[in-house]
């Protein structure tokens, strides 16, 4: 079992409690195999022949689902939902709920193990928070030389006193790094290898520095209320739902996907992930938040930035960033490449072409 104790897993099961405690786990507990909720960690394979990674068992295994065990029954595999996110009432009382938030981060990102960890910082609120529960470790953010992200990591390092490390990208890293982030997550779109590139690229160069973990902020914006789409979505065809609360419950549901991808690239780099504002007891007090303490038309994220406001500058609290793979300007490099090595945007889906190019040879 990865995460956790197997103990505490049989309890959640007993309970069918999706949320006893934990930062994730995945494995094998008696006879069949157990992902948590939010598949904060990768699972494939069958009850007699599984793993973390998906390339060392049979290239058919599918991922367990999250909140699921796989089992067999009377000879064949099923997967069987245990565990469902909760759906709790609205929180009454601002004050609360805010506190609740402010009190279940602090506690999670300053319970991160310090030995051997570095963070992948960006400048933004998220990981800005992660940053302050370390406050000795060093600090990464990758990006081309005009890249948003590696202009505000620097400014929000200088502003908490922190030590960056830039992992400076260059044409050749993608061109290198897009078949083994390709081969690492059996990906090949265009999104997720642009997601996927700058943290694989960042893991590496921490890797080399001798880090072990990497600490990331991965879950603030789903559980938040950080994109833009949850903002107004009865008017937003990218979500179903139409209220803030019920946008912001979509893309939580989204995680399982979005995590296994990052996971498996950072591990194929050489650092273990580590994600403080994915736990079970953050994820309990995002969830009671009504719209207006997730996102306006003014502002997002707006409890988590409330309880970053007596901890963190205010100009980093207040900051808003892009998606990393346009603060990293990997997307618009790899579009660049993709061009000039005949792939045109007239043509379908030229940079998707151009990654299968990269793989292939």
């Amino acid at each position: 079992m990865r995460g956790t104790d197997p103990a505490t897993v049989r309890r959640a099961l007993d309970a069918t409690d999706p949320l006893p405690g934990t930062a994730g786990f995945a494995g094998h507990l008696d006879g069949r195999l157990v992902r948590d909720v939010l598949g904060r960690q990768p699972l494939f394979g069958t009850p007699e022949d599984w793993d973390f990674r998906p390339g060392a068992v049979d290239a058919a295994a599918s991922p367990v689902p999250a909140g699921h065990v796989r089992e067999r029954v009377d000879g064949q595999v099923r997967d069987r939902r245990v565990w469902s996110l909760p759906a709790p009432a609205v929180a009454a009382d601002d004050g609360t709920a805010c506190a609740a938030v402010r009190r279940a981060v602090r506690e999670s990102v300053t319970a991160v193990d310090p030995d051997g960890v570095a963070v992948a910082f960006s400048g933004g609120l998220d990981s800005a928070l992660v940053a302050a529960g370390v406050p000795d470790a060093p600090c990464y953010v990758a990006g081309f030389p005009d890249a948003a992200d590696v202009e505000r990591a620097r400014a929000a390092a200088d502003e908490m006193g922190r030590d960056l490390r830039v992992v400076e990208l260059t044409h050749d890293d993608l061109e290198r790094a897009v078949p083994e982030v390709v081969a690492a997550t059996g990906r090949a779109d265009p999104m997720s290898v642009t997601i996927a590139l700058p943290l694989y690229l960042v893991a590496e160069r921490a890797a080399t520095d001798g880090v072990d973990r990497l600490a990331l902020g991965q879950g603030a914006d789903e559980l938040f209320g950080g994109y833009a789409k949850v903002v107004d979505p009865a008017s937003d065809g990218r979500v179903a739902a139409t209220t803030v609360r019920g946008a912001t419950r979509e893309v939580i549901e989204t995680l399982p996907d979005q995590l296994e991808r990052d996971t498996l690239a950072l591990r194929t780099a050489g650092v273990e992930p580590v994600t403080p504002l994915l736990t079970d007891a953050v994820v309990d007090a995002a969830l009671p938040l009504p719209d207006y303490l997730l996102a306006t038309s003014d502002e997002r994220k707006v409890a988590l930035r409330r309880a970053a406001s007596d901890w963190l500058p205010p100009s980093v609290v207040t900051a808003d960033k892009k998606a990393v793979q346009y603060g990293s300007l990997v997307s618009r490099e790899l579009d660049r490449l993709a061009r000039q090595a005949g792939f045109k945007r007239r043509m379908d889906d030229h940079v998707g072409q151009y990654i299968d190019s990269l793989v292939e040879s």
